[in-house]
């Protein structure tokens, strides 16, 4: 009887051993997942620059097409669409772009927008030096919002990129409970 003890608390320590490494592990995977789409630009993660950066002059004779895609997640009661389907821009010139968002709850709510951008290549040639997404938005209950992103496209996109699409998803941030 007692070694059967032995054997169930065993069990029940290795149980909690494994279940407090996994909610670590857990919790490290975001800072981590961040760094490495960050190095490897995989996942659409874009660059942050400041304007004026590279002060190189615009290539004129290209013409690179952005799709504006917008995407709400079903647990934020927010309506997102972008003022523009298409733009064509110059690499190395900066643009604006401007999404609307309305929140059509009665209460306040706070998102948090995640960019993509494919194809996965482009990302890391599309650069940002202001965007709505660098912080959670908040809504008052029926506010409606124009938020501002503006971005660049290197001149080093490859040639045979000739469109991209820049998505935004916005999620509840973390902590609103409304």
């Amino acid at each position: 009887m007692a070694s059967k003890q032995r054997g169930v608390k065993k069990t029940t320590t290795i149980l909690f051993v494994v279940t407090i490494l996994m909610f670590g592990f857990g919790y490290a995977m975001v800072p981590l997942y961040d760094a490495f789409c960050q190095i490897t630009g995989l996942n659409g993660k874009t660059q942050r620059v400041t304007e004026g950066a590279g002060e190189a002059s615009p290539l004129i004779d290209r013409e690179v097409r952005i799709l504006f895609d917008s995407n709400v997640n079903g647990d934020l009661p927010w309506r997102l669409k972008p003022s523009l389907k298409s733009l064509k821009v110059q690499p190395g010139k900066f643009y604006d772009a401007t999404y609307t968002v309305t929140n059509m709850a009665d209460v306040p709510v706070v998102g948090q927008a995640i960019p993509s951008v494919s194809p996965q290549v482009a990302s890391l040639y599309f650069k940002k030096s202001e965007c709505f997404c660098f912080v959670n938005q908040v809504l008052e209950p029926g506010e409606t919002k124009d938020m501002l992103v503006r971005f660049e496209v290197d001149q080093d996109l490859p040639k045979d990129v000739g469109a991209l699409t820049l998505s935004y998803t916005f999620f509840r941030a973390k902590g609103d409970n409304s």
